[in-house]
């Protein structure tokens, strides 16, 4: 059995309300979808989702990164092979983590589907027959995302995450608005998408940790991992990495430098479920939690991030899969997110990814 053809094309869905984060907004949660075939007639499908403001990928660059270089590479080889499947698209272009993702994922769908298994037993198997997912709060007014907090914490999400980054004095009275409305045993932690500066970091975290805050995620430049260590060692807050953390030789680095408790490991970020793992294990050697995070996505990379959530024991923060609960009509895979919003998602025992395409 060998790669015979790579096609892609394009989803979008609308937001429910539009996403927005400190370096952008975002309208539309837009997808380019991957099918691998191969010469028996086989299908695996995989998704990425260019959120332009966060990594720098376009639609137009990840399409060309797909179907010039990184797809190409794959034709005529063996699609169980994974890791020569990256050897050879590490060769064919450098960098385009999202591409490479978006062609693993595919990979990872077709064996499953080839072998009649879901992914998570191609990833060491199912700890966990349910995923805790964090409700993630954009920016908005404090009135806004205080009262969108509390509504998913009612619904039974567990851990919710905020937005912020733009104005820390603002970010305090946030933390402090939205922790008055949670019931007690809720998580809450607040992503800064690296808005802060070292000199003001440190205040403001001593500051939200007492207004109740459990976790911050990224609120320094990605450089600056002497600065997040320096942070991490002055507040009573865990510190997850998730810019700096963009490869398993980042998550080594993070490690040495004793730069965070936490890993985010978003799936397309780092390049795939194959890389994925890599970074997972790094963390689990180190004795570190991870989160598995969202850029967001639609269902089929979602499914991938459920599937990766699943089989690993160290996955220990809720994992962000709210791409399909974020948008109007989830177009890829409406079945398995069906009962997902109250906190948790079920994991699914078909073959592949258990997306409802082909």
């Amino acid at each position: 059995m060998r790669v015979a053809s790579v096609r892609t094309r394009v989803v979008s869905a609308p937001y429910v309300r539009p996403f927005v984060i400190s370096s952008g907004a975002s309208p539309d949660l837009v997808s380019l979808v991957v099918e691998v075939t191969t010469d028996e007639g086989l299908t695996g499908y995989g998704e990425a989702s260019p959120m332009t403001a966060y990594t720098g990928d376009t639609l137009p660059g990840l399409t060309a990164a797909v179907t010039e270089y990184a797809g190409p590479a794959l034709i005529g080889r063996d699609p169980l092979d994974v890791a020569g499947a990256h050897a050879a698209m590490d060769a064919a272009i450098r960098g385009q983590q999202l591409a490479k993702a978006a062609l693993d994922l595919a990979l990872h769908d077709l064996a499953g589907r080839v072998a009649g298994w879901p992914v998570h037993v191609l990833l060491g198997g199912r700890i966990r027959e349910r995923v805790p997912t964090t409700w993630v709060v954009g920016l908005g007014t404090l009135e806004e995302m205080a009262a969108e907090a509390a509504e998913y914490a009612a619904k039974g999400f567990t851990h919710i995450k905020v937005k912020g980054g733009v104005d820390p004095a603002a970010d305090i009275e946030l933390v402090r608005a939205v922790r008055a409305v949670l019931p007690p045993g809720t998580e809450l932690s607040l992503d800064a998408n690296e808005g802060y500066d070292p000199t003001t970091a440190a205040r403001t975290l001593a500051r939200m940790a007492d207004a109740g805050l459990d976790l911050v995620e990224q609120p320094l430049p990605r450089w600056d991992l002497d600065g997040l260590a320096a942070l991490r060692r002055r507040i009573g807050v865990r510190v997850m990495a998730d810019e700096s953390m963009q490869s398993p030789h980042d998550a080594l680095e993070i490690v040495r430098r004793g730069a965070a408790d936490v890993l985010n490991i978003k799936i397309l970020k780092v390049g795939g479920l194959h890389r994925a793992r890599q970074v997972a294990a790094v963390a689990e050697a180190a004795g570190l939690a991870v989160k598995i995070g969202s850029m967001p996505e639609l269902g089929v990379a979602t499914l991938a991030a459920v599937h990766l959530a699943a089989a690993l024991p160290h996955a220990t923060v809720p994992a962000d899969l709210v791409g399909p609960l974020m948008v109007r009509e989830e177009p890829l895979a409406p079945t398995a997110f069906a009962s997902a919003g109250t906190g948790w998602v079920k994991v699914p025992t078909g073959a592949g990814l258990g997306h409802d395409l082909g």
